[in-house]
């Protein structure tokens, strides 16, 4: 038991290494399996499919994420401040990145939804569940922010959305130019969209 495990997080592991490098398109089972260092027979054992695979990889990076968005969103400190250590973490994220394999990966769920959402409904499913549960974190915050007054957005929902698209199109910058310095604004922005009060913005 404990040697199929180990097979299965191997090929997790080799296969969300190679779509955060090169996407999902491009890979064969073959090259998983090779990185992976499993038969290819092990592959069919435990998904039936490579999309199979894929949502795999989208769950398991997905459940690293989101607990550490709510690790972050729900710690200490004010509204504002919370949002602020996400964006940091979003950044230190795409840094550590660039420094490990010399390239800026950016967001797995942004890249996949480029590469593969007119593709597989599937995919593209579980992307627009994982998109709106990032959104339901990020309103979470803003509504406290709203009932501080530190903030002035008529519909949270619509300021929430806003706030995911434009993390999600710094780091598609960041991806582009391969430098993430492109993510330097972001925060800033940030604070225009949500209408900001000054001394909050200046604080923060």
């Amino acid at each position: 038991m404990g040697r199929t495990s180990d097979a299965k997080e191997k090929i997790l592991g080799a296969a969300r290494t190679l779509i955060e490098l090169r996407g999902y398109s491009a890979l064969g089972v073959a090259e998983i399996c090779k990185a992976a260092g499993v038969p290819k027979g092990s592959f069919y054992y435990f998904f039936e499919t490579k999309e199979a695979l894929a949502l795999a990889v989208i769950d398991e990076h997905w459940a690293d994420q989101e607990r550490d968005w709510r690790r972050i969103l729900s710690g200490e400190g004010e509204p504002l401040a919370r949002l602020r250590r996400l964006f940091e973490a979003t950044q230190a994220v795409q840094r550590a990145g660039q420094q490990n394999c010399g390239t800026v990966s950016g967001c797995m769920f942004g890249n996949l939804t480029l590469e593969m959402s007119n593709q597989t409904e599937a995919i593209r499913g579980r992307l627009q569940e994982i998109f709106e549960a990032q959104v339901d974190m990020i309103e979470a915050v803003v509504v406290e922010a709203k009932a501080r007054g530190d903030v002035a957005v008529a519909d949270t929902r619509e300021a929430a959305r806003s706030v995911v698209a434009q993390l999600e199109g710094h780091v598609l910058f960041a991806k582009l130019y391969n430098d993430t310095q492109r993510l330097g604004p972001l925060w800033a922005n940030c604070l225009a969209l949500l209408g900001a009060r000054a001394e909050m913005a200046h604080g923060l």
